[in-house]
C-alpha cells in the first residue's frame, strides 16, 4: 500500500498522544514525544480527523495501586488478564492532557476512554469487556468514512486494538507505523503486528500519504 492520496472517504485516527504517555510522564512510551510532529504533518491531508485521550477515574481499576500491586504485573478481571499501569491519565489532570504540540485542526472528535471505574479501554471503538462501544463506529459511518489511517501511543496496545476493533467493525484500515511508538512489554509489539496482520490491517509510512 503506497502514494496513498487520502480523500473524503478518509479518516485519521489519532490515539492518546497524552503527555502521561510522552517523555516525563507517568507512563512515558519510548520516544513517545516524536509522534507529534509526523501526525501534525499527516492532519492536513484529512478532512475528518478524530483524536481518543485516555481518561481514568482516580483509583481506576486498570491502576497497580488501586489493588497494592507493583506497575505491570497482571491480574484478572471480569473480563479477562488486566495488565496494571502506573496511575496515569487521570481524568482532567495535565497527564491526561493532549501534548501541547499536537495540531490537529481537522480534529471534530474527541473521544475519552476508560471513564468507566472497573473497565479499561485501550481500543477507540470498544472497551476491554468487548461489549460497550463508545460510538465511533456510528460517528465515522454517518460521516461517510470507509477507511481508517491509525496513529499514536502505544502502537502495541492503544493503536494495536484501536485498529483490530476498525477492522471487526468494517473499515478498511492501516497503522502508520512511523507515527506511533510502542511499549513493547515482553514481546508485545512482535504479538500485536501479528494479531493486527491477521485481522487485515495495513502497515504504511507516512511518507505513504499523499496530501489531498
Amino acid at each position: 500500500m503506497t502514494e496513498i492520496r487520502p480523500g473524503p472517504g478518509d479518516a485519521l485516527i489519532v490515539v492518546d498522544v497524552q503527555n502521561d504517555f510522552c517523555a516525563g510522564g507517568a507512563l512515558a512510551v519510548p520516544d513517545g514525544d516524536a509522534v507529534v510532529p509526523i501526525v501534525n504533518r499527516l492532519a492536513p491531508a484529512f478532512a475528518v480527523s478524530v483524536l481518543t485521550q485516555d481518561w481514568h477515574t482516580p483509583g481506576h481499576a486498570s491502576f497497580a495501586s488501586t489493588h497494592g500491586r507493583e506497575p505491570f504485573e497482571t491480574i484478572e478481571l471480569g473480563y479477562g488478564t488486566q495488565v496494571l499501569w502506573p496511575d496515569h491519565c487521570v481524568m482532567g489532570s495535565a497527564g491526561a492532557a493532549l501534548h501541547p504540540e499536537l495540531a490537529v485542526p481537522t480534529a471534530q472528535m474527541v473521544v475519552r476512554k476508560g471513564f468507566h471505574p472497573e473497565v479499561d479501554s485501550y481500543s477507540a471503538f470498544m472497551e476491554a469487556d468487548h461489549r460497550t462501544p463508545t460510538g465511533l463506529a456510528g460517528y465515522l459511518r454517518e460521516r461517510g468514512i470507509g477507511r481508517l489511517f491509525v496513529c499514536g501511543l502505544a502502537t502495541d496496545f492503544c493503536v494495536a486494538w484501536t485498529a483490530m476493533d476498525g477492522r471487526k467493525a468494517g473499515f478498511e484500515v492501516a497503522v502508520v507505523e512511523d507515527a506511533c511508538r510502542a511499549i513493547d512489554l515482553d514481546g508485545s509489539l512482535a504479538t500485536a503486528w501479528d494479531e493486527m496482520t491477521r485481522l487485515g490491517v495495513g502497515r504504511i509510512g507516512s511518507g505513504d500519504l499523499l496530501a489531498a
